[in-house]
């Protein structure tokens, strides 16, 4: 390798881009291979050059692997290595490429990857909110706005609730990673190479659906980057909705669910206490993967084409995005898996809200069903459920005489609405009704064993 003088500490990189390892090995026996075919380096010299970066992969799988700060990044490394393990060969290995477009390439690569783990994570959540689901069809829970009781609903409906913001995340994951897949190898520094490549092969042996058409924009685009860092703070903001759930369900004011032990911690000082700490640190680390979008957009709001040294700070906001999501996602789908619902509590959540008004939209209806204008029927049923809230009383201890104050329309038939007739009335598509559930169950069924099969 040609002598160099030593980089300065704040350009090295290896800490951290060493990550990447296994993605420019592979790049690196792809490019050989197209140099080969082209006639560009012999075969025989090919043959060393993909044997000696296995030998590199297995040193640095094994931990035998002689990082060198030097050397500063993960390309240097392991092309010094190879050097050393094969000789004059290795130096035949980067033409026809610069460490710009190789470094594209191996972050490309990488976040592929990533994208496919996922999703893999965000089904296995899936099938944990459905398995609760299916298994809890005919719990109900009182339904909320603004945290206050509004409507009962399906606990069941209310889990896959969940369900849909996560395939929402699939599909924009995978949309993501259409734009990921484009191959930036044959860029070269900044304006292609002068050589008769074919990077049409090279994509093809990498698994990538084309190659980037212009050669600057391959070497500085990094869009995919903020794709998806987006899309994984759209995913642990989601996390973070149902973490706050969690936690309000198991406290014991509202009681309607618990947490496995392991989920779980107990306090310092209180021994009756256990903490749903997972839930809250979950919550918490949303904060890391939004500042990680925003350092992105940072990092390439002013940058000239094409590559700058600026883009080295695009991986270890990555990483930590991609380790926090997966961890996350995976203690979630734990968590939920094992969650058990007091379908009891819950239900008397319900039922107690007629207290405070929760059969009051039902109430209105009525009056609808009977040719009241909507606006005419709210208004007295709120003046209604004032009343009833003066009186200290539910919905459900008024006399009929207490109703036909407020409408005339009021019969013996108002007594008939109840908890579970009002979640039967949700019958619209997409509604807490149990038959709408059951389709809704189904329909998330099939789309997990077609994603699955």
């Amino acid at each position: 390798m040609p002598n160099s003088p030593t980089p300065h500490p704040f350009t090295i990189s290896i800490a951290f881009d060493q990550r990447l390892y296994k993605q420019d090995i592979a790049g690196s026996k792809a490019h050989a291979r197209m140099l080969g075919k082209q006639g560009i380096v012999s075969w025989e010299e090919v043959e060393a050059i993909c044997g000696g970066l296995d030998a590199v992969e297995v040193e640095i799988e094994s931990g035998a692997f002689p990082f060198r700060e030097e050397l500063e990044d993960i390309h240097m490394n392991v092309e010094t290595r190879l050097a050393e393990l094969i000789g004059e060969a290795a130096g035949r290995l980067h033409t026809a490429r610069s460490r710009n477009d190789q470094v594209a390439l191996d972050v490309r690569m990488f976040v592929r990857d990533a994208i496919d783990d996922v999703i893999s994570g965000l089904r296995k959540l899936q099938a944990a909110l459905l398995s609760q689901a299916e298994a809890n069809t005919d719990a109900i829970i009182p339904g909320y706005t603004h945290l206050q009781r509004a409507q009962p609903v399906l606990v069941s409906h209310h889990l896959l609730a969940y369900f849909e913001m996560s395939q929402r995340d699939i599909e924009r994951f995978r949309d993501c990673r259409k734009r990921v897949n484009v191959l930036p190898l044959g860029a070269g520094a900044l304006a292609g190479v002068t050589y008769p490549i074919d990077r049409e092969v090279v994509a093809r042996e990498l698994g990538f659906d084309g190659v980037a058409r212009n050669s600057m924009d391959a070497v500085s685009d990094r869009d995919f980057l903020v794709e998806f860092h987006a899309a994984a703070a759209l995913t642990m903001m989601h996390l973070s909705r149902l973490a706050e759930e969690l936690i309000i369900w198991t406290s014991e004011e509202f009681g309607f669910a618990k947490l496995a032990p392991e989920y779980t911690t107990g306090s310092s000082i209180m021994p009756q206490k256990r903490n749903p700490d997972v839930a809250e640190l979950a919550r918490g680390k949303v904060g890391r993967v939004y500042g990680n979008l925003m350092a992105m957009l940072t990092i390439l709001k002013g940058l000239p084409l094409a590559y700058n040294k600026d883009m080295q700070e695009d991986k270890e906001g990555l990483f930590d995005t991609v380790d926090t999501l997966n961890t996350t996602l995976d203690a979630f789908a734990g968590m939920v898996d094992t969650m058990a619902v007091n379908r009891e509590r819950a239900r008397r959540a319900a039922e107690e809200g007629v207290y405070s008004g929760i059969l009051a939209t039902d109430l209105a209806d009525y009056l609808v069903t009977k040719g009241v204008p909507f606006r005419e029927a709210h208004g007295a049923t709120k003046a209604l459920v004032t009343y009833a809230a003066e009186k200290s009383v539910g919905l459900d201890k008024l006399t009929l005489g207490e109703y036909r104050r407020f409408s005339a329309l009021f019969d013996d038939d108002v007594f008939a609405i109840t908890v579970g007739s009002s979640i039967g009335a949700r019958a619209s598509q997409g509604g807490t009704a149990p038959e709408r559930v059951r389709e809704a169950l189904s329909k998330a069924r099939q789309i997990m064993e077609t994603e699955n099969g």
